[in-house]
């Protein structure tokens, strides 16, 4: 069973630009999902059984209630729901999208936990969509191939903070995106929520001339930290992370 919104694989070429200081790197895979992990040392066995859980859970609910992967709208989850489909649907009707929207930020978020007690610092990256949970300050860089703002502009993640920092665009990537932005990005503490209102906040870029807008959009919503579009050589943003100038080489 397909847990992607789009059912493609791409190549994950921007995973050789990360480096979390002070953290080893491990990566597990379990059938479509491919996690990046960083923690203070390697957790392999314990994060491909979160994986494996999380991907039970998910197939199960969804052999219950297919429209739960198919719609595009929002769904009320079935009384006995577990979490992860609960926080989804939460986060889908926030943003007037389907629940599957919020599916790699969920499945991040619940691994990042489940290493939580064997290392104080997890780093876990799906697809593009990142939970941190940090004791240091980290930078988290916008890569948007295309963009000549690519590899040029990072959030601050202050010390001791658990975040999802998620991101959807309209030109690249395997999640569905019926705009335009070269990337729309989202932070909460929500995993399911932040990857849920990017989505749906790169659907409402189709153009420069719609950032502003829809980014007062995304920072109405409650539980979203920050909101930064990037579309051609413009960006936005709105919220309560500082963004530095980095650079760094995307090529390739």
């Amino acid at each position: 069973m397909n847990l992607s919104r789009s059912g493609g694989y791409q190549p994950r070429a921007y995973r050789r630009l990360v480096h979390a200081e002070g953290l080893v790197k491990f990566g597990v895979t379990v059938r479509q999902s491919d996690l990046a992990i960083w923690a203070r040392r390697e957790l392999r066995a314990e994060a491909a059984a979160a994986l494996q859980a999380v991907r039970a859970e998910l197939e199960g609910y969804i052999r219950r209630q297919p429209e739960f992967r198919d719609s595009l709208l929002p769904v009320d989850p079935l009384p006995d729901a577990p979490r992860v489909i609960v926080a989804m649907c939460r986060a889908g009707k926030a943003a007037g999208v389907g629940p599957m929207a919020g599916v790699a930020g969920a499945v991040a978020q619940v691994v990042a936990e489940a290493l939580a007690p064997y290392s104080p610092e997890v780093v876990v990256e799906n697809g593009g969509d990142v939970y941190l949970l940090t004791q240091t300050q980290r930078r988290v860089v916008v890569v948007a191939p295309g963009s000549k703002l690519s590899g040029r502009l990072a959030m601050l993640v202050p010390a001791g903070e658990k975040l999802s920092v998620c991101t959807s665009s309209g030109r690249h990537g395997p999640s569905l995106s019926l705009g335009r932005a070269d990337a729309a990005v989202v932070v909460s503490p929500d995993g399911a929520l932040a990857d849920a209102v990017a989505t749906a906040l790169g659907n409402r870029v189709r153009g420069r001339s719609d950032i502003k807008a829809a980014l007062e959009w995304a920072a109405a919503i409650d539980n979203v930290v920050h909101a930064m579009v990037l579309c051609n050589s413009q960006f936005g943003a709105v919220g309560n992370l500082e963004i530095v100038p980095v650079s760094i080489d995307n090529n390739g």
